[in-house]
């Protein structure tokens, strides 16, 4: 949900650079709630298990864990978090988006925001084409080093 809370940060600190990462791409006065039906992301989801031959079922180890190693796994599953409900209905308070250049890394192998999907909603939403690494929806801990690498790559362009 960060694609949410970052834009909104645009209007209120300087930004050299908005940089999204498997992000929620929030149109002006959504909810993260309203998000899902208006993207399509559930149906994006569902219809990508079905191909990938993995179960459509939402669970963590599926859609967030799958390629995470072992102990890596283990310490995100020890560490449990819930999203407040007051989160999803919370508007993205933004009337346009932000006037900051914009630049997206989606993971090739995330499960729950499949990459055609992201590259779809980027390229309306925002117009912008996503750099596409290796990594699932929690690219820090799956594929530090190729995030890294799009990072530095989003900078220079």
């Amino acid at each position: 949900m960060g694609g949410f809370s970052a834009v909104m940060a645009c209007d209120r600190v300087p930004v050299g650079r908005l940089i999204l990462v498997n992000a929620m791409v929030p149109t002006p006065g959504e909810t993260p709630g309203e998000w899902w039906a208006a993207t399509g992301a559930t149906s994006a989801r569902i219809a990508a298990a079905e191909a990938g031959g993995y179960d459509a079922e939402f669970d963590l180890e599926t859609y967030f864990l799958h390629d995470l190693p072992p102990e890596e796994a283990a310490a995100v599953l020890a560490n449990p978090w819930d999203e407040v409900d007051i989160a999803f209905g919370q508007r993205c308070d933004i009337e346009r988006w932000p006037g900051v250049a914009t630049s997206a890394i989606v993971g090739r192998d995330d499960r729950l925001f499949p990459v055609e999907f992201q590259r779809q909603l980027l390229r309306e939403r925002v117009g912008v084409d996503a750099i596409v690494v290796p990594g699932g929806h929690l690219l820090a801990l799956a594929n530090p080093d190729a995030l890294f690498q799009a990072l530095l790559q989003a900078t220079d362009s």
